[in-house]
């Protein structure tokens, strides 16, 4: 009867009676242990373990625990360890103080197999007190090496160079030999070869031993391209030469492509040779007679070197390295404020190889400074440099309004420079431009006091820049608001047949003669309040207010201006200043642009005034709140005829506004009788609403 015990460790074989032969994997450790361990064994045994690992490998025993029963020379229970046919051990007891209790020690086989006998006896059939044994048992390398002879004969294992292997060994050759087929015995070999690793060792057949004669061998070191070989002889160098003569008997002749061949001999070594190619060749000779010791070197390879001569003026190379070699990369950046420049074309990036024949695959670039361009010109200003030159980085202009006709609304004269983004930039890092908003409202004539539309003076230029000179169906007036913008009496576009193009718009100057010599500007659109009602008769002025687009911008100037518009229902002043181009008193129309300062009447007046005239005329139109009543109880000035449209104007800190528009009247300048206007501040946030719906 026989056992088979296979666990994943380990390959054990239990013989009962015979031993039989186990057909499973041999592995590299194990446990062994007693029957029924660990409960007491059982009496009557005689059981056997064959302990077996790989070929080349050597067992090692160790008892982790062994309790047989003691008796002299363990005569009755016993453990017998057997290396082939030596025994290793008999063992019982159940210290390690016993005579043959093994303790600690552990137990080293010759070859690859240990054999285990445990035998018990039958004189006590019941389960004895004793627990038997454990065993671990391992695998240890054989060094085949450390042998000085072989297991076949006398001789070495190898006859040159002996290595050792985990569970065998290999023999090798010194340089120049080659292995038999024996795989023991070396014999000369000098047919060179071609070395092609990063680095390596030659050396002469046999040295350090004197070189065998009649050599002629070549050795070829070869690298990959952009790698350097260099050359490193030790100092043991010795190569026959005639030393008298200096003439070498044999030599060592050292070839790199492109370079004259160095041939080498005597005693004194080549030390370090850069070849500076990653190709060198070495052919070494001796002839039938003399002795040379030979010699040996080391080789390494190491990256072509790059060059990097120049340094970057206004930037930096990165990394930065103390020397760089083949397929190192460089990057190159500019400064702040500097761009990258090449073959006189800007580049967004640079990066550059170190090739494998030293030299960069392209060349270093440039950093020249930026410049942000001619700065963008301001509508109605200005621009002016403070510092820098050719819109360069850093570079500080400012910013400027043509004054006194157009300002900012909020920042005065402010400041930008050239940015590293190539804008031009505010300190607060703000790239818009503010526009210059037209001054309203601030002639650079002053009016003197009291003179007369109806024949009174004569305006200078630039006294009214808001003045309008309006053509329809006959003569009228309009004010300047914006520059695109006029306001005028509604009256004044409800013609028949009248469109844009009838409407004729002449500005700057104050002689019809004059302003009659240029094209009028062209309207784009008009804009009749949508609750001003065409009436034939003149008999409902209410709501006597229009607009009118111009088809381009005005340019403004000392003459032509906008008048500033009031805020919504604006309490009205004293008096106001109204001019235009009407009839004067000897009823004919005037060349010039004549002007009036006329005081607000009281509104109960006015709508007493009114009245009256509604009372014995018919073709009086009624009052309204969005009228008011301007001029003098006596009469003797006034508007009239011609001055419809135009502005009826105040002043509050040196600002004029437009309080009113000349809407009609009740024969110009007669005593008891006041010229009636459209009441501006009624119509602000209308005037506002249209022109943002029609920009």
């Amino acid at each position: 009867m026989e056992l088979l015990i296979r666990n994943s460790a380990f390959c054990l074989l239990v013989l009962w009676v015979s031993v039989s032969v186990c057909d499973c994997e041999v592995l590299m450790y194990g446990h062994v242990q007693s029957p029924l361990y660990p409960k007491p064994y059982p009496a009557d045994l005689n059981k056997q373990w064959i302990l077996e690992v790989p070929h080349g490998y050597r067992i090692k025993l160790t008892f982790t625990y062994l309790d047989i029963e003691h008796s002299a020379n363990c005569y009755y229970d016993s453990l017998k360890v057997l290396d082939g046919r030596k025994v290793l051990g008999k063992f019982c007891g159940q210290r390690s103080t016993d005579a043959h209790h093994p303790g600690r020690k552990s137990f080293l086989s010759s070859g690859n197999r240990l054999q285990l006998v445990f035998v018990t006896d039958g004189s006590n059939p019941d389960l004895q007190p004793h627990l038997g044994f454990s065993a671990f048992y391992q695998a240890i390398d054989v060094d085949e090496c450390s042998s000085p002879v072989s297991s076949e004969d006398s001789g070495p294992l190898c006859s040159q160079i002996c290595l050792n292997t985990l569970g065998s060994y290999q023999c090798a050759c010194h340089h120049g030999y080659q292995l038999r087929d024996d795989g023991r015995t070396c014999d000369l070999q000098c047919g060179g070869g071609i070395f092609k690793e990063p680095e390596g060792t030659l050396s002469s057949p046999g040295f350090p031993s004197s070189s065998p004669l009649r050599l002629n061998c070549t050795y070829k070191i070869t690298a990959k391209p952009g790698f350097e070989v260099t050359l490193n002889f030790s100092d043991s160098f010795h190569i026959e030469q005639v030393y008298n003569q200096g003439h070498c008997l044999h030599w060592l002749l050292v070839t790199i492509p492109d370079k004259p061949a160095q041939k080498y001999c005597g005693d004194k070594s080549p030390g370090v040779l850069h070849t500076g190619s990653n190709m060198v060749q070495l052919e070494y000779y001796t002839d039938d007679e003399g002795e040379s010791q030979g010699w040996s070197l080391t080789y390494t390879t190491q990256r072509v070197k790059c060059e990097l001569k120049k340094t970057i003026i206004n930037g930096k190379v990165t990394p930065d390295f103390p020397q760089y070699f083949y397929r190192d990369y460089i990057h190159v950046t500019c400064d702040k404020g500097y761009k990258l420049m090449m073959l006189g074309k800007e580049i967004r990036s640079f990066r550059s190889m170190c090739q494998h024949n030293g030299k960069w695959h392209l060349p270093l670039p440039e950093c020249k400074i930026i410049d942000c361009g001619d700065p963008r010109p301001l509508l109605n200003g200005g621009v002016r440099f403070l510092s820098g030159s050719n819109n360069e980085y850093r570079s500080l202009i400012q910013y400027h309004c043509n004054e006194p006709y157009y300002a900012f609304k909020d920042v005065h004269h402010e400041n930008f420079s050239c940015a590293a983004d190539r804008k031009w930039r505010t300190s607060d890092e703000n790239a818009v431009i503010p526009p210059c908003y037209p001054v309203c409202g601030r002639p650079n004539v002053s009016l003197s006091g009291r003179e007369r539309v109806m024949g009174g003076k004569a305006a200078p230029a630039g006294a009214f820049p808001w003045q309008v000179f309006l053509r329809t169906n006959g003569r009228g007036g309009a004010i300047v608001i914006g520059d695109r913008w006029l306001m005028t009496a509604a009256h004044n576009l409800e013609v028949e047949n009248l469109t844009k193009e009838n409407v004729k718009v002449y500005v700057g100057d104050v002689l019809v003669s004059e302003l009659m010599k240029h094209q009028p500007i062209p309207v784009e659109s008009l804009h009749v309040h949508p609750g001003y009602k065409n009436n034939a008769m003149r008999t409902n002025f209410d709501n006597d207010i229009a607009l009118i687009k111009l088809s381009s911008p005005i340019t403004f100037n000392s003459n032509v201006m906008p008048v500033c518009l009031p805020p919504q229902d604006t309490k009205l002043e004293n008096n106001g200043w109204v001019s235009g181009f009407g009839l004067t008193e000897t009823h004919t129309t005037s060349n010039n642009l004549r002007y009036i300062k006329l005081p607000v009447v009281d509104q109960d007046t006015c709508r007493t005034f009114v009245e009256t005239e509604r009372a014995t005329r018919s073709d009086v139109a009624p009052l309204t709140d969005n009228m008011f009543c301007a001029g003098f109880p006596e009469g003797g000035e006034d508007t009239c005829s011609g001055d419809s449209g135009s502005a009826f104007v105040a002043k509050n800190n040196e600002e004029y506004w437009v309080a009113g528009i000349v809407s009609w009247g009740v024969e110009c300048a007669k005593a008891g009788k006041y010229g009636i206007y459209t009441h501006v501040s009624k119509y602000t946030n209308w005037i506002q609403k249209t022109m943002e719906e029609n920009q």
